[in-house]
């Protein structure tokens, strides 16, 4: 999906069913930072999903692990274990029966990673600063 696609579905979205303004601007801001940033987020999950490519991971597990370490490398005002807990709730709510044990695993590794490397930078050579 193009950058332009997303903004035409978050758009579209909208446009169709009420939602809270607060939680429309994060959500927006959400896949707008993840979509933009997309190539680090793919290549640190990679780096810590053995066994798995993301070609071979369901599309919904894949995007609810992209939104999530969008918001573990990228939204430091966001406690890194609700952002666990929410992805693990949404793979439970959207995905297969076996989705939030899966998010829960790669999201384990990806935590632990990011708990040994606690500097801004140089995560499996990943900036973490968001591309604007």
């Amino acid at each position: 999906m193009s950058l332009v696609e997303a903004e035409e579905a978050i758009e579209l979205f909208w446009n169709n069913f009420d939602v809270p303004e607060n939680a429309s601007e994060f959500a927006a801001a959400l896949i707008r930072g993840t979509r933009t940033n997309i190539d680090k987020i793919d290549r640190f999950i990679q780096s810590c999903s053995e066994h798995w490519s993301l070609d071979r991971m369901a599309r919904v597990d894949k995007n609810i692990l992209r939104m999530a370490v969008y918001e573990l490398l990228f939204c430091e005002d966001i406690p890194p274990k609700a952002t666990l807990n929410e992805a693990i709730d949404l793979g439970k709510e959207y995905g297969s029966e076996n989705s939030g044990s899966f998010i829960n695993g790669i999201l384990d590794a990806i935590y632990t990673k990011l708990q040994e490397d606690n500097e801004d930078h140089g995560i499996d050579g990943i900036d973490r600063r968001p591309e604007l």
